[in-house]
């Protein structure tokens, strides 16, 4: 089965750390990427860039609002995510502990919901 690990994180936390810790963060995520990758399990996987420099669109009375950023109201904020496949839940929720992310934020495991299912 499918999960969305989604990775929220304080985008400014990353920036606050000392050049070594930010270093040794992003070894860690490196081989859990490769860990991910190894066991078969990883579909796709990407960081995202800073909710500031998003757009929102939204449909209101026939007419396209388009607008700058997701109006986020949280210190924390999409910062990545995994998508895996694994076996069930419980494989899924230790893949995100395992995840670099959740030692600095959140990691939110989402089941997919498969297209052909609706």
């Amino acid at each position: 089965m499918e999960y969305l690990l989604l990775l929220h994180a304080d985008p400014e936390g990353m920036k606050a750390l000392p050049k070594d810790t930010q270093a040794a963060a992003l070894a860690a995520y490196r081989a859990y990427t490769n860990a991910a990758r190894e066991a078969g399990v990883l579909l796709s996987s990407n960081r995202l860039r800073p909710g500031a420099m998003s757009t929102s669109v939204r449909m209101r009375d026939g007419k396209t609002d388009v607008q700058n950023g997701p109006f986020i109201e949280t210190r924390e904020e999409l910062g990545g995510y995994y998508l895996i496949d694994v076996p069930d839940l419980d494989t899924a929720l230790s893949w995100a502990a395992r995840c670099p992310a959740s030692a600095y934020g959140t990691v939110e495991v989402r089941p997919i919901w498969p297209m052909n299912e609706y």
